[in-house]
């Protein structure tokens, strides 16, 4: 990894060079330099999290005066129990993952000596504009090297000495291996972000890694493909027939355990029938946990006449507005529904597509709500914050796309990868084929690690071809 202040198109050239150097490595000399990378950051821990400090003793600062968001503060925060180790697992994760690069996903005997092949390779060079969150660069960086691309990476000033310290360790760590220097770069000057936006003749895709003000910033500001999502409005829908325990345990899980997070819970539709039975316990648990409810004029009723004196004054009446936002906080908009028909139309006419969730024992109306929704992960009786490169065995993620292309959900190395289609033959040209000539064979060959050749000189090619030798 360099540290640079050059121009946007410099570095872009750089990355471009480095990244088809990057693709020909072997899967062995990849993991090592994910292993050098692990070794160096678990050494420098001190280091990182001292710059770490600095920089969150400057952002509390920002957010005191009202000019930083307070869940921008949480993600910025390296030394929460257990998040810097949770960062050093993914490289150690992401270098045990099967290498997602070279191989054969699809074969067609066209005509005998010549096949078809579909084989997956790298999509390039990868743009990662990020703000706070400085475990970042580490889990961009291991994906990055597995599966053969280059990054380039613009961290936001909250992060500055944090990503500096994180990307000089890294630098000094692969100078020990076969990854070129230019493959990972960290772009340190200011308001450069418009430039590095322009470079589509270099730059392959681009992440975006923050607020609903950066993402919308970028994907209305470049003709380069973007990855990503702008709001994590994620929703559940409780239905009347789920078991309370299980309901609350879900629910507190999805609104409590990280509240700042894109896959946290911001809204609750309930079945109509579950008002006065499962939601006013559902509701005394979130309160308890200092969660504030913004309840529709149904399960504001409801709920008044069901909860304590106290808790009843804690209700809040929602607004219109409270069904179209991402709260990133212990605040929750509650909606009540009569339908798993009108429970769908609500999703997909409010969620940002991020992540939903129902909470039934009915098998049919569980699937008819997975098949409907239209989101990037929906789940049946579990919490939306399961949505995560980590938990789905991705190691670790780059982040969470709600495009309907190329990748959806949680990206982790496959969805870094993309596939390009291969020949080889025997002299045979397209003139022979068709009407007057040869018929195609199109035969669908089995996929596997050995790959079918007619002959050995045919296989050793292959061979050498797939290593990026041929």
């Amino acid at each position: 990894m360099s540290l640079t202040n050059a121009i946007p198109l410099e570095v872009a050239k750089a990355a471009r060079v480095g990244s088809r150097q990057l693709a020909v490595l072997t899967t062995e000399e990849r993991n090592a330099a994910l292993s050098a990378i692990h070794k160096a950051l678990a050494d420098g821990k001190e280091e990182v999290l001292a710059a770490n400090r600095q920089d969150l003793e400057e952002a509390n600062k920002h957010a005191a005066g009202g000019t930083l968001s307070a869940s921008l503060v949480k993600r910025l925060d390296l030394g929460k129990p257990g998040k810097y180790e949770d960062m050093l697992q993914g490289i150690l994760d992401v270098s045990d993952l099967e290498d997602p690069i070279n191989k054969t996903t699809a074969r067609t005997l066209l005509d005998d000596n010549l096949i078809l092949s579909r084989i997956t390779c790298p999509i390039g060079v990868l743009l990662i504009i990020f703000e706070a969150r400085p475990e970042v660069i580490a889990n961009i960086s291991a994906l990055a090297i597995k599966s053969g691309n280059a990054a380039i990476l613009k961290g936001g000033r909250e992060s500055y000495h944090s990503f500096a310290a994180i990307a000089s360790i890294i630098s000094k760590a692969l100078e020990t291996t076969k990854v070129p220097s230019d493959c990972l770069q960290l772009v340190q000057t200011h308001d450069v972000i418009a430039d590095l936006l322009k470079q589509d003749t270099y730059i392959d895709l681009c992440i975006p890694r923050g607020g609903n003000k950066l993402v919308r910033y970028v994907k209305d500001s470049t003709s380069i493909p973007v990855l990503g999502h702008a709001d994590g409005i994620c929703t559940t829908y409780l239905c009347a027939d789920y078991p309370v325990e299980k309901a609350i345990k879900i629910i507190v899980d999805a609104k409590v355990s990280y509240p700042a997070g894109c896959n946290a819970l911001e809204q609750l539709l309930v079945e109509e029938s579950a008002l006065t039975t499962t939601l006013p316990a559902v509701a005394e648990a979130l309160l308890q946990k200092g969660v504030s409810l913004r309840c529709d004029a149904a399960s504001l009723t409801a709920l008044k006449g069901k909860l304590d004196a106290h808790s009843a004054t804690l209700l809040q009446e929602a607004g219109d507005k409270d069904f179209d936002f991402e709260f990133l906080d212990l605040i929750i908009a509650v909606k009540t529904v009569k339908s798993v028909e009108e429970a769908i139309e609500h999703v997909n006419t409010h969620s940002s597509h991020h992540t939903d969730a129902i909470l039934t024992l009915n098998a049919q109306t569980a699937q008819t709500f997975l098949a409907a929704v239209d989101s990037s992960s929906v789940y049946w009786n579990t919490s939306t914050r399961m949505a995560d490169g980590q938990r789905y065995g991705f190691g670790t993620e780059v982040g969470i796309s709600t495009n309907k292309i190329h990748s959806r959900g949680p990206v982790g190395l496959e969805g870094l990868t993309i596939y390009k289609w291969t020949i080889v033959g025997d002299a045979q040209v397209s003139a022979e084929y068709g009407a007057s000539g040869k018929a195609w064979k199109h035969e669908k060959l089995p996929v596997g690690d050995e790959m079918v050749a007619q002959n050995e000189e045919e296989r050793e090619l292959l061979r050498k071809f797939r290593a990026g030798k041929a």
